[in-house]
């Protein structure tokens, strides 16, 4: 299936209905991005994957000392593409 969207000026686009129904998303639900080459796949959050994220994170972070800051920071880098 093919659906063509316009991207809004803010590089927003709408999820059409068929597609969020068959997804079963539901307003205020996150999405999951994945970017590979040039492809962008688009799936729903599911608790499977907050909790992996949530373990990853811990795991990569020294336990002892760690402020807000440090967890901001190590945010912001999980962000960073460059």
């Amino acid at each position: 299936m093919i659906i063509k969207r316009p991207l809004g000026e803010k590089g927003q686009v709408v999820v059409p209905k068929h597609i969020r129904t068959i997804l079963n998303l539901r307003k205020g639900e996150n999405i999951i991005f994945e970017v590979e080459d040039s492809k962008v796949t688009i799936k729903p959050e599911k608790k499977e994957d907050i909790k992996i994220f949530l373990d990853e994170f811990f795991n990569s972070v020294p336990k002892e000392n760690i402020t807000l800051e440090d967890i901001r920071k190590a945010e912001e880098e999980s962000y960073d593409l460059s």
